[in-house]
């Protein structure tokens, strides 16, 4: 395997380290990246490969990113020359595939709806940014999504758009998500059973739904798809520093960052082809 220069190395890290981003906003930032790498680099196949392979295991709870990469190798374009063009490709798939899922999430939408949501997915943030854009009345309850803090983002961004939105913290889910008239989240790994890969607390959030009698929706393209199986897969765990934990001999910080959530508890999935319900299955 051909060893990876500097700039290379800093592409990897980055995606390793970026805890903000959603999924499908983080394999467009990775795949503009190598678009520049290919541009000042020019590697040779061997060199592309063996970048490609490391950003693909990058971030495992992230399937969407290594769909993304797979892609364009399944289309031979491993070789430079052809790489740029199957690069272009899939990321004007990623967006077309965003927008249709906002779409299909709109018509399914109550009039004036409270929208809830949790951590700061790229593809609710197109919904939101869509239902703004044609001036929709709506509002929103977002978690602050601990301990990343992602929601302080979205609800930046939400008040810059001029949506009123509701800042909690992770551990007001129950409290508030009986306000909402439906949660919507999204997805970083969808398997064949229905079970899905999310931001940590996710699955808290569908069990506070069901209890309340909210609908609970998820986002989540073809991008998304895993055959894997789920009581194999790895969730990410980041540094124990993020939680502040005081120091001692017994204290172990735990900072796992996504968790699994059942399909039982999940009312629809929307993706680029339409809506779907989803029956509930065995755990994994």
């Amino acid at each position: 395997m051909q060893q990876l220069n500097a700039r290379a190395q800093s592409i990897v890290a980055e995606l390793r380290e970026d805890l903000q981003s959603g999924a499908t906003e983080l394999a467009r930032k990775t795949l503009d990246q190598v678009l520049a790498y290919l541009d000042h680099e020019q590697p040779d196949a061997g060199t592309l490969r063996t970048l490609l392979s490391e950003l693909r295991q990058a971030r495992p709870s992230m399937i969407v990113i290594g769909n993304a990469l797979a892609r364009i190798e399944q289309r031979g374009s491993a070789e430079p020359h052809a790489a740029r063009e199957a690069i272009l490709e899939i990321r004007a798939q990623l967006r077309d595939a965003t927008s249709a899922m906002a779409r299909h999430a709109r018509q399914e939408l109550p009039d004036t709806p409270v929208i809830m949501t949790h951590s700061a997915s790229s593809a609710v943030l197109a919904l939101f940014r869509s239902l703004a854009k044609d001036k929709k009345r709506f509002s929103v309850i977002c978690t602050q999504s601990s301990p990343g803090f992602e929601g302080h983002t979205l609800a930046r961004t939400l008040d810059g758009l001029s949506v009123p939105v509701t800042l909690i913290t992770d551990a007001q889910m129950a409290l508030f998500v009986g306000q909402a008239d439906v949660v919507v989240t999204g997805c970083d790994t969808w398997f064949t059973d229905g079970w899905f890969i999310n931001k940590s607390g996710t699955h808290l959030l569908a069990l506070a739904a069901r209890a309340s009698g909210t609908p609970f929706w998820v986002l989540a393209d073809s991008f998304r798809n895993s055959d894997a199986n789920p009581a194999n897969v790895i969730l990410e765990e980041m540094s124990g520093d993020e939680l502040r934990a005081p120091s001692g001999r017994w204290i172990t910080p735990r900072n796992v960052y996504f968790e699994l959530t059942p399909r039982g508890l999940v009312s629809r999935r929307i993706s680029e082809q339409g809506v779907s319900s989803c029956p509930a299955g065995p755990r994994p």
